[in-house]
């Protein structure tokens, strides 16, 4: 009893949906490593991109990197990006781009 609430809380801090993950790519690990590469090497590219762009691109963009995060099981980039796609202010912007770190801080961990 005392792993499952040790397991789950471990989840629930989790940058990256692991199950998730696991379960769009069928539990393929060499599936979920070049996802998260691919994730990580876009969100990088994307980020930079918003932070130079009108908000018409921002907002572009913002859905694009919402699509990725969602298929990875990054649900907080998803969110920040979801919420620039509605307004893309400066405060969402830095938001999006903090989220943005933790999960490629993640996926650095992952991918070890």
């Amino acid at each position: 009893m005392a792993q499952a609430a040790i397991r789950d809380r471990d989840e629930a801090a989790a940058v990256i949906d692991r199950a998730h993950l696991a379960r769009m790519t069928f539990g393929e690990a060499a599936l979920e490593r070049e996802l998260l590469e691919l994730f990580d090497r876009q969100a990088e590219l994307l980020i930079a991109r918003i932070a130079q762009s009108d908000p018409a691109t921002v907002a572009a963009l913002a859905h694009t990197l919402k699509g990725s995060a969602v298929g990875v099981g990054a649900s907080e980039v998803a969110a920040a990006a979801a919420a620039i796609e509605q307004a893309p202010t400066t405060e969402r912007r830095a938001v999006l781009a903090a989220a943005v770190a933790r999960a490629r801080a993640e996926i650095a961990v992952i991918l070890r």
